[in-house]
């Protein structure tokens, strides 16, 4: 089912959609956080990303796998290279779980944080600097690991399989 899109592997298809709303999502919800003013015009932009980046990542894992599970079953890598590729599927599970934390993080913030127009001084200030902090770690996790994974997988194909 994940396979292939009209006789393309779906994976480098997919994958760039993970590419670029991950990121997105880290660079939205830290602005979120720490940018009051922002606030009242990017909630539901990030609402719609914290669900959006994360099913993005469980696509190119779901696509990854099923490229992995095609490659080994058609004898089309050569052995010494299954452990590149194992590391690289390692860093895309990664990647996934760290995106949705970022996405947990980044709903908190737009149900718990209200957006400046309607905000004298926060309810919750602890809650509020706790999901901030919380918001710069996962922030910086996610990209981390999607860089990683990005560059594994860039290297698995360009150095040879």
């Amino acid at each position: 089912m994940f396979e292939e899109f009209m006789g393309i592997p779906a994976h480098p298809l997919v994958l760039h959609a993970a590419v670029v709303f991950v990121p997105l999502l880290a660079v939205l919800t830290v602005g979120y956080a720490f940018i009051p003013p922002i606030r009242s015009h990017t909630r539901w932009v990030l609402g719609l990303l914290a669900v959006g980046a994360p099913l993005s990542a469980l696509g190119a894992k779901l696509t990854g796998d099923a490229f992995f599970d095609r490659l080994l079953t058609g004898n089309r890598v050569s052995p010494e290279y299954v452990p590149r590729l194992e590391a690289h599927q390692e860093f895309g599970n990664l990647t996934l779980y760290a995106t949705i934390g970022l996405g947990v993080v980044a709903l908190a913030l737009v149900y718990l944080v209200a957006p400046a127009s309607t905000a004298g001084a926060p309810a919750r200030p602890a809650l509020t600097w706790a999901l901030r902090v919380l918001s710069l770690v996962a922030a910086g996790v996610s990209v981390y690991y999607v860089v990683r994974t990005g560059d594994s997988g860039a290297k698995a194909v360009w150095e040879g399989l």
